[in-house]
């Protein structure tokens, strides 16, 4: 074949969508984390909207965690697959038309999302919502669902599933179209499209409607752990298979040891997820099962940290001078400690001081902004110039956007890691609860400056990406972008 017949990159991807979809979750990510916010400036009673019915914190607190996960983590990765799929299969996606309409209706959905989280509860006192729900024998919540993770209202649960349906058919149709071997990056894809439509109807249907009990207790931890680790996950590790390899301008340093890593995730991580409810009426075998099921999630997570961090070898000084590579292999030493953390907190020794202090809560953050998010940036902040076609209005800005959000969302874990040990100890010595909730108030303050510093890093970042935006393209710029 000869090279005119091979598109090249630029020619297969549709720029706009990769750049509207990192914008929109740029969008919902500032939301989100200005919700998270005031559910952290609530517990120090430092709250400034104080009785709105509408901004009280435990709807926000639902705002925080859907925006990050459907607006933020959902929008970022489809604007990156859009850049990454077709330059790995030499094809472009089944249909600019659907893409446009995934774009649209997936804002709608996170939208409505949001609404249905505050206004829900109130509409549903209304007499022709009652009235409705009984002649179609509709649940009666237009609100948010009983179940951690899965709060999306019912009326959203169908549009979703049918959003991500129509995902996989856009990206899965130019990966069948590919010969010969494909990627590693291609394998987490394409896991990622089944996994994710597979677990969203699993948690928000399943645990709804048809099941009950220790039964529904054990298929919605299921679905909380499946939720990062079959979904966010496997995207995210692929986007690292194909940016850390691009930027290092060298392969990955082993392709078994990146098979070790796909297959391991696949067979250990579903069987994960009960460890969210250990000591319950769940049989005691599955909670076994999901103790030992962890432990090997690390044990895989550490072959793949290998696997990169061999890659960079003899090139380290550019996690120092290559700001992209600076957030991807931070998010990965980041991605171990979590790991190592779960592997401990997980047995049911390290249960009885942990189980429900603010240890998660730390746990958490650590995994979805200190790694998730910290990729996304980095990958952000690699596109966006050859997108834009022209550098970043301020290196400055940049590392500022870097060590505000690395050093804030260290301080947060690690201040919150520290706060559910103390906690679980007051709990142990059955001192009166406002001992536990007292004791919290200096961990609950440094959380508050933590969670200010990260959005300022976000701050920096957007106000950058403004400058840069309106910055004049230089004379010598082309649309051609790297591969």
């Amino acid at each position: 074949m000869s090279t005119q017949t091979i598109p090249r990159g630029e020619e297969l991807v549709e720029l706009k969508l990769v750049k509207y979809h990192l914008v929109a979750s740029l969008i919902f990510l500032g939301a989100a984390m200005l919700a998270g916010l005031l559910m952290a400036l609530q517990l120090v009673h430092w709250n400034p909207l104080q009785g709105w019915e509408l901004l009280s914190p435990g709807r926000w607190r639902m705002v925080h965690t859907n925006g990050v996960a459907y607006g933020f983590l959902a929008n970022a990765f489809l604007g990156a697959l859009y850049w990454v799929v077709p330059r790995l299969t030499l094809h472009r996606v089944y249909s600019r038309a659907l893409s446009w309409f995934i774009f649209w209706a997936w804002q709608a959905i996170v939208a409505l999302t949001v609404v249905g989280l505050i206004w829900g509860p109130s509409w549903q006192t209304a007499s022709w919502v009652q009235e409705l729900a009984q002649r179609w024998n509709l649940p009666m919540s237009l609100g948010a669902q009983g179940l951690e993770w899965g709060e999306t209202p019912f009326w959203i649960d169908p549009v979703a599933l049918l959003g991500l349906f129509l995902v996989a058919v856009n990206f899965v149709s130019p990966v069948m179209k590919t010969k010969g071997p494909l990627y590693v990056t291609l394998w987490y894809f394409l896991a990622a499209f089944v996994w994710t439509f597979l677990t969203y109807a699993m948690g928000n249907l399943l645990t709804e409607y048809h099941l009950t009990g220790t039964s529904a207790g054990a298929v919605g931890g299921l679905f909380i752990h499946d939720l990062v680790g079959l979904f966010v996950t496997p995207l995210g590790w692929g986007l690292m298979y194909y940016f850390v390899p691009i930027i290092l301008r060298k392969p990955i340093w082993s392709h078994g040891l990146s098979l070790v890593g796909f297959w391991g995730l696949a067979f250990f991580y579903p069987l994960s997820g009960i460890h969210h409810f250990l000591y319950t009426p769940i049989p005691m075998f599955l909670q076994y099962g999901s103790v030992i099921s962890t432990i090997a999630v690390e044990l895989v997570v550490t072959t793949v940290i290998i696997n990169f961090m061999a890659t960079v070898w003899g090139q380290g000084r550019m996690i120092y001078t290559n700001l992209p590579i600076r957030w991807f292999y931070t998010g990965m030493v980041f991605y171990f400690l979590t790991c190592l953390q779960c592997a401990l907190q997980v047995t049911l020794t390290f249960q009885k001081l942990i189980h429900f202090t603010d240890w998660v809560v730390g746990h958490a953050h650590l995994v979805m902004f200190g790694v998730f998010t910290m990729w996304l940036f980095g990958i952000m902040t690699y596109l966006f110039p050859v997108i834009l076609g022209r550098p970043w209005y301020s290196r400055q800005l940049a590392e500022w956007h870097f060590w505000l959000s690395a050093a804030g969302v260290f301080v947060m874990s690690a201040d919150l890691i520290l706060a559910g040990v103390f906690q679980g100890f007051w709990w142990a010595s059955l001192q009166p609860w406002d001992v536990s909730i007292t004791g919290s108030q200096p961990f609950w303050v440094l959380r508050v400056f933590a969670g200010l510093a990260m959005f300022g890093g976000f701050l920096c970042f957007v106000w950058n990406l403004y400058k840069t935006w309106c910055e004049p393209a230089p004379a010598t710029a082309t649309a051609a972008a790297p591969a």
